[in-house]
Parts: C-alpha cells; structure tokens; sequence
C-alpha cells in the first residue's frame, strides 16, 4: 500500500513546502482539500478550473516531486438548507470538473445533510424517538438527499468519474456502513466509501467488522486514530460537543496513528483491506491537538511503514 497525506494536515504551510516536505518524509501521495470545509490552503479551485497554464504548473510541480494526487476532497454540506448548502454544493460540483482536467480519478466527499421541512439548518437524527424523526428522515432522503445524488452521479459520469468516494462521517445522512450502502444502491456504483475508522470508533463501532460488508465498495482510506478517554466516556459518555482544542476534557479524541489503536490493530486493519479488494492508498489525516503536525505525521508514516509490510 501506498502512504499518502491529507494536504491540509500541513495546512500552515506555503504550497511548495508543502511539496518538500512530503517528498523528504516519503509521501507517495496526496489528497489536496478543494473547499466546503476545508480553507484549500494548497490549491485556488476557481484559478485552476479556468487556466489550463495554472493548471499545467501545478501538476509539473507535485510530478517534479515524485508525488501522486490520490484524490480531490470537497467534503462539506452540500444539502444544508439555503446559501451555505449552495454555495458547497458548488464547490462539489467544479471539483468534479477539475478531478477531469487534471486526471484524477477519485473525489472524496461527505453526504451532507438536510434540514427537516422547513428548517434553516441542517439537523441529523440519530434516535428513533420522539417519533416525529421517523418523518423528517424519510424527506431528508427521499425528498433531498437522493435527488440530490442523482443529480451528482450524471455530472460524475459526464466528467469520467467513476469514483466518488463518500466519508462516513457524524452529523452526515451517511455515517456507518448501512447508510453507506443505502446511498450506493440507490444511486449505483460511482458511489463508494472512503474508509475513515477514527469516527466508527468513536460512535462506538468496529471498522474491522465493516470491512468485509464493504467489500467492493472501498474507493478510498484515511489512516486516522480515535482514542476514547475512559473517565470522562463514563460521565459524559461518547456525545461530544466540547470543542476539539479542549483534549482533556472530551470523552474522545482524534489521535496519531498508535495512539488509539494499537500498532497491532492497525496492522490487521491492513490485511483486512487487502483481503478484501483494496490494496492501495492510506491517506493520513492529522487532527491530533495533542502533537504538533511535524510530529503526528511522522509517527503515523512509521507506523504505516511498519505495518503495510
């Protein structure tokens, strides 16, 4: 497998460090952030799309590097309600049309999620009492979300993608294995998952049980780590509102690889992936508050190194 980076896990760097950098800690790939939530430190969607010569210099400059781009990632919330669902349905639809001009092959993104008829924001049901969520959920699918799809599948195909790679995610309609396949079979095979464990971790599942269920529909990985805080979990349990800054306070934690999971975890992480079809990319994502950047990354490029073998 491939070891490759989140591009905005070094966000606070220029986008030529960026390239340096990744070539001396031996990244083989990255996966550049476009919009929706992410600031596109290292790429101007708008300056690519519409000059052929931007584009040119900014693929010379990742090859002149010997690096890759795994994928592209608008991940944001395209179906919120009003400008802000608009304005990141945008920026999912010009990176499709990028990922073709620049001959990416992959798009990683989240589902979004509606609002409930009427709402001003997005609201993610997650019990099925009061009953009322049952009804909100079936216009957030039927009415929204897979309309929505559709519209996204044509746009894929018309731009030669066959892979858009859907991250499970919280406050998503999409966020564990069943929701995932229930978008895949009801817009068809360009939809597929990017394979994220720190959040079925926290939310109390078991990506390694999720694997062989997602056999065939792995389009791409995040390597990144949760670690549960065992004494505030069983005051607080695993809801977390506090924000992520404040590590010794939350019942979970995002964290770098081996900090959570085992090294031994992560390794039958690996075997799992490849028994079941993919054997490619794991893109490291850096969002532990507890070690700078530098540092996170290069103990989880070791343990990646360590374990892929």
């Amino acid at each position: 497998m491939r070891i490759g980076l989140v591009t905005d896990s070094l966000g606070h760097l220029p986008f030529d460090d960026l390239l340096d950098t990744a070539a001396s800690l031996g990244i083989e790939t990255l996966e550049f952030g476009c919009g929706g939530w992410s600031a596109a430190p290292h790429l101007n969607l708008d300056q690519l799309l519409a000059h052929e010569g931007a584009r040119a210099t900014f693929m010379a400059k990742i090859r002149a590097h010997g690096l890759e781009i795994s994928a592209l990632n608008c991940s944001g919330n395209p179906l919120a309600p009003g400008a802000h669902g608009a304005a990141h349905a945008r920026v999912v639809r010009d990176t499709v049309t990028l990922a073709r001009l620049i001959g990416v092959s992959r798009v990683v993104m989240m589902s979004g999620l509606p609002g409930g008829p009427g709402d001003q924001n997005a609201n993610w049901i997650t019990t099925a009492w009061p009953p009322e969520g049952a009804a909100i959920l079936k216009y957030q699918w039927d009415e929204v979300a897979l309309p929505y799809w559709r519209e996204l599948a044509k746009h894929a195909h018309a731009n030669g993608l066959s892979r858009i790679c859907v991250e499970q995610h919280a406050h998503q309609l999409v966020y564990n294995t069943e929701t995932l396949l229930r978008l895949r079979d009801a817009i068809g095979d360009v939809v597929g998952v990017n394979l994220d464990p720190s959040h079925a971790l926290w939310m109390g599942g078991d990506p390694l049980r999720a694997i062989p269920q997602l056999r065939g529909a792995i389009y791409h990985v995040h390597a990144k780590d949760t670690r549960i805080e065992h004494p505030n979990r069983e005051l607080n349990t695993l809801l977390e509102t506090k924000p992520n800054e404040l590590v010794a306070e939350r019942s979970w934690n995002y964290a770098t690889l081996g900090h959570g999971q085992p090294a031994a975890w992560w390794r039958e992480f690996v075997t799992l992936l490849r028994r079941n079809g993919y054997d490619d990319v794991l893109s490291i994502e850096h969002e532990d508050h507890s070690l700078p950047p530098d540092v996170g990354i290069r103990k989880s490029i070791a343990l990646l190194r360590e374990v892929r073998d």
